[in-house]
């Protein structure tokens, strides 16, 4: 299972990135745990400075703007 965290503070581009992770994990049946950090400074401890971020496992692999789908996919 993946441990996936979709650092931002709730604006429009941190919800699509959450919507779209969740639809792609759904899709490819990936056992994933999906959590929203808000709290600014959980986010500056992981040294993003860009949201919306996408940790997976405890590494940043992505910040700033929604992933394209093709990323997103190719996180499973």
């Amino acid at each position: 299972m993946k441990n996936i965290k979709v650092l931002g503070t709730g604006c429009a581009n941190c919800q699509n990135t959450l919507k779209l992770i969740d639809e792609v994990a759904r899709a490819k049946g990936a056992a994933v745990q999906l959590e929203k950090i808000e709290n600014l400074q959980q986010i500056m401890r992981y040294g993003v400075m860009s949201t919306p971020g996408v940790v997976i496992d405890g590494k940043v692999v992505h910040a700033g703007g929604v992933p394209t789908l093709g990323k997103v996919e190719s996180w499973f």
